[in-house]
């Protein structure tokens, strides 16, 4: 059962109905990290957003064929086609081959990709292994003359595309507003226009990554590179086009105009964006000490945080907000996603044991209904979150004997909860690393000291373990047979 699937396309500015463009087929790029440092948070986020689309199509019957790229060259410190670029750089100041920082950096950006649970891509291309196919576009830009050649490096002409073109469609900038923000160009630039943007660079005697190409040695541009990995592995024109908000202007628009320049079409139908995090209501920046990694994160081995988070707590964490709000993260905030996790959690282990009736009070087909109207409403995950816990309301109230449910309505709930949580959302138990067991052993020694204080009729002592476990938003309920234990 689902209705149809809507998007932000950033294109349009609007909600669309998706309607791929080979149905059954989807075709997904999404910019992946440059590698020259720790992956941070705020790429985490942007690449467990599209994980979790990537899962949803995926569960709707889609056949997704999800390319991430690596950056391993060409990606400047600067967005103007100045200074170093970022891997050679690093690769100075550390006395390193470039390769041995993208080897090691690469694997630290897979890794925690696995440790929050997303999906690997189906195709993951790095900008070195596609040299040639760069090549071969600039040529055909420069044979459309949209492109010139200037002392070995290659230039994107902005005014010879915005003749005929809108340059700025994705980011609504303004070509006019665009050239009154930039400086003049001095006596040694290269470039006609100041927004004009390197196709190709030639490289200085200290570069240390460099390829031969007709216009001499040199690099390709950041912005060329995901126009070319994506239509290669993708075709001329694919679905969805993925990334940060920040990578609307310059990125994605110089990508929006190459791929116009070499082949005359629209290589993007849904453009989506991420948007970013934030510390306490300011941007992560390493120059403030705010930025905090994810194994910090996980270990709370940072002088921000108070205690360490669960991989899976972060990553439910970042789901309570859609993915194009901003997250705002913090200490308080993370302490209350763990409480609403556990619960979560809790309940779904609670739906296993549930004493089933006849007759059935809970309407499963109703949480079916908003459960995928949720994510068919843009990939909605705060709304999906808020129907769970009215699920987790629901078994509660069956546990307590206030509500009924059947065997088959209880095999339905099961099956849809397992869906939507663990599939979809790619929540894993914390209880299936393997301390389950342990916690479960640790809890029944806890409740029979408590049960012997209590027969010994030594209230205080019973009532400080209750108390210390209320503390831990661990519920403890005295029945007939026992007690029994829950988190809230």
């Amino acid at each position: 059962m689902e209705t149809s699937l809507h998007l932000y396309n950033t294109l349009s500015g609007s909600k669309e109905k998706f309607e791929p463009i080979n149905p059954p087929f989807v075709g997904l790029y999404v910019c992946g990290p440059t590698v020259y440092s720790n992956v941070h948070l705020g790429n985490c986020r942007t690449f467990i957003s599209f994980d979790l689309i990537n899962r949803y199509l995926r569960f709707l019957g889609y056949k997704v064929r999800y390319v991430r790229n690596i950056t391993d060259a060409g990606h400047l410190e600067s967005d103007a086609d100045e200074g170093e670029d970022k891997i050679s750089k690093k690769a100075r100041l550390e006395s390193l081959e470039p390769m041995q920082i993208v080897q090691t950096y690469s694997v630290d950006f897979r890794n925690k990709m696995a440790l929050f649970n997303t999906l690997p891509p189906d195709i993951e291309p790095t900008a070195t292994g596609h040299i040639i196919e760069q090549i071969e576009i600039i040529k055909t830009i420069i044979n459309k003359g949209m492109a010139y050649e200037a002392n070995g490096s290659v230039y994107f002409d902005v005014m010879k595309y915005a003749a005929s073109n809108n340059y700025g469609e994705l980011s609504g900038r303004k070509i006019d507003e665009l050239i009154s923000g930039t400086r003049d160009l001095d006596a040694q630039d290269e470039k006609r226009n100041p927004l004009d943007f390197a196709l190709w660079k030639k490289a200085s005697t200290a570069h240390i990554m460099r390829w031969n190409s007709p216009w001499g040695e040199g690099f390709p541009g950041w912005h060329l590179e995901c126009s070319v990995m994506s239509t290669k592995y993708l075709g001329e024109t694919f679905d969805i086009h993925g990334g940060g908000m920040d990578l609307k202007f310059p990125h994605h628009e110089c990508e929006i105009a190459q791929n116009k320049a070499a082949s005359g079409k629209d290589a993007v139908k849904y453009w989506l964006h991420g948007n970013m995090l934030t510390f306490e209501g300011k941007k992560m920046s390493k120059s403030v000490g705010n930025s905090i990694l994810p194994d910090e994160l996980v270990s709370g081995d940072h002088a921000l945080l108070k205690k360490g988070f669960h991989p899976m707590v972060v990553r439910f964490f970042m789901m309570q907000a859609h993915y194009r709000s901003t997250l705002d993260f913090s200490n308080e905030a993370l302490e209350a996603s763990e409480k609403g996790f556990l619960r979560l959690m809790a309940a779904i282990k609670q739906l296993e044991s549930l004493p089933t009736s006849a007759l059935s009070e809970v309407d499963v087909a109703g949480f079916e209904r908003m459960f995928y109207e949720a994510m068919n409403d843009d990939f909605n995950s705060p709304i999906l979150i808020s129907h769970l816990f009215e699920a987790v309301k629901t078994i509660n109230s069956i546990a307590d004997g206030r509500l009924k449910i059947s065997e088959g309505d209880k095999s339905k709930l099961q099956a849809l909860i397992q869906s939507f949580v663990f599939d979809i959302m790619g929540l894993t138990s914390i209880h299936e690393s393997g301390n389950e067991g342990l916690v479960n052993g640790l809890m029944d020694v806890i409740l029979d000291i408590r049960m012997r204080s209590r027969l010994n009729k030594d209230w205080n002592t019973s009532d400080a373990i209750r108390d210390h476990l209320n503390e831990l938003n661990i519920v403890v309920k005295d029945g007939k047979d026992g007690a029994t234990w829950e988190v809230q």
